[in-house]
């Protein structure tokens, strides 16, 4: 008789963890998302800093880039602030990791380029998105974002 109940315990253990497999591999997919999203708003968020502070005329801007940064790496290295060459202002500590690459490589979008436009004209940076093509858990393509 306990080998009868070992082998129905094994059994409804083996359902309940296949189960459950699916639920995790969601969860997963959910915190990368998320992740996707917060990167996405962080590199948008010092893009329009420094397009505000290239409005006001705080820093220097190059004639055709509209005060948008030249590049992403341009938001880490920072700028100097007014006709101090010793005060510095810094937009990002580094360039985010794509979650769903696994890489600081983005598509970029400049203000001169189509709205749906998949490459870079490398004016400015207007906009970014991710280089993935896989589909969102809501049907999305995440280079949508």
């Amino acid at each position: 008789m306990t080998l009868l109940e070992l082998i129905v315990a094994t059994g409804i253990l083996l359902i309940l963890s296949s189960a459950a497999l699916p639920i995790l591999r969601i969860t997963v997919v959910r915190q990368k998302e998320s992740d996707l999203r917060r990167d996405l708003r962080e590199i948008r968020d010092a893009i329009d800093r420094y397009k505000d502070l290239a409005d006001t005329g705080k820093i220097r801007i190059e004639a055709g880039t509209e005060g948008y940064p030249p590049d992403l790496e341009t938001l880490v290295k920072g700028v100097n602030i007014g006709a101090g060459v010793d005060t510095r202002i810094r937009f990002l500590r580094r360039i985010p990791i794509d979650p769903m690459t696994g890489r600081t490589d983005w598509n970029l979008n400049a203000i001169q380029d189509d709205p749906d436009s998949t490459s870079w004209s490398g004016n400015n940076v207007f906009d970014v998105h991710t280089k993935s093509q896989a589909r969102a858990l809501d049907g999305t393509r995440y280079s949508d974002w």
